[in-house]
């Protein structure tokens, strides 16, 4: 036992996304029942008296930290089955996200947090982030949007199916809605208020957002054709997730689509990004890409291309969920 703790603690972590095959061979043994990588869903059914917990690790980089917290799980009764670590090449930090089951009696919600937060001090983390979803509230978030629908619907269909783990506290948008529309229909059936802020060049109406948002969890902008100022950005102080269309060349200004329709354009894309004061240059969370042709007509073009934001959008609020996305640096994130 002795030999392989210090195998453990001499581990070294190669400059791609995993560990060392020699580093991973001692580790398996050590703490490891199973294993299962690189993004796979918990499964609690394993055992009735275990349930599925998140973990995420951003730190200086030095030797020992795996060992320190696979060892915090283990000492707990905990089973480790996923396990995904990012230490980038010249640059000394450590990221790492753990996947695993526990026993939530033996070891309380709130002792865990605790144990996490200890490791964090010893190894002065810059993020430390623990869930446990079948014990933690969801996440609470406002979707803003302008005219177009549909990743709205998209997002509103997901969450009724149970398959967007977050709790939608209103909508908000520049342009009304008639009373007797499906999607107000939907609002009111499920007690999602709306609320329509009309904007101006002289008055964004940010103040009135910020009431309605500021105890949510984060935003998400649903095709939402304003610019929220630093101000805004900074008086709320969390995440803001944005999707627009990746349409290449760029084609600025009114209908987009059917610019790129109207040029030829062979390729179509959709990106996901945290907003920042600079437009539509935050760090990316997600990005997706489609091929058009000569046989598509502009209602096809336009139909791609809006399908692909829905699917774009709703993988990244799924991995920002999970904890999957990390900040990387001032522009860049690591999303495991």
């Amino acid at each position: 036992m002795m030999m392989m703790m210090m195998m453990m603690t001499t581990r070294r972590v190669s400059t791609n996304s995993s560990l060392s095959a020699t580093a991973f061979g001692s580790f398996t043994k050590w703490s490891f029942k199973s294993s299962q990588f690189h993004g796979e869903s918990l499964d609690s059914s394993v055992s009735p008296l275990l349930i599925p917990g998140v973990h995420v690790f951003h730190c200086p980089d030095v030797v020992g930290i795996v060992a320190k917290l696979s060892d915090c799980i283990a000492a707990k009764g905990g089973n480790i089955l996923g396990y995904d670590v990012f230490v980038p090449e010249n640059n000394n930090v450590f990221y790492s996200r753990s996947e695993f089951i526990f026993d939530p009696v033996k070891w309380p919600r709130s002792q865990m947090g605790e144990d996490f937060q200890t490791i964090a001090k010893k190894f002065n983390a810059m993020r430390s982030v623990v869930r446990v979803p079948s014990l933690d509230p969801k996440y609470k978030i406002a979707l803003l949007l302008s005219k177009q629908d549909h990743c709205l619907v998209e997002m509103l269909h997901k969450w009724q199916d149970g398959k967007l783990p977050v709790d939608i506290t209103c909508v908000i948008s520049n342009h009304e809605r008639a009373p007797n529309t499906h999607i107000m229909r939907f609002l009111q059936r499920h007690g999602i208020s709306y609320h329509y802020l009309p904007t101006t060049d002289q008055n964004k109406i940010e103040e009135e957002i910020f009431e309605l948002v500021k105890d949510t969890d984060f935003i998400v902008l649903a095709r939402y054709m304003q610019v929220l100022s630093g101000n805004f950005l900074k008086g709320y102080g969390k995440d803001v997730i944005n999707i627009h269309h990746g349409l290449l060349p760029s084609f600025k200004g009114r209908s987009p689509a059917k610019q790129a329709f109207d040029a030829g354009v062979k390729l179509i894309g959709a990106t996901t990004h945290f907003v920042t004061e600079e437009l539509d240059s935050g760090p990316i969370i997600e990005q997706m890409v489609e091929r058009v042709s000569h046989r598509d007509n502009l209602t096809s073009f336009v139909q791609k291309s809006e399908d692909l934001e829905k699917k774009c959008l709703m993988k990244a609020i799924k991995s920002y969920c999970e904890l999957r996305v990390l900040p990387y640096g001032t522009h860049k994130t690591v999303v495991f």
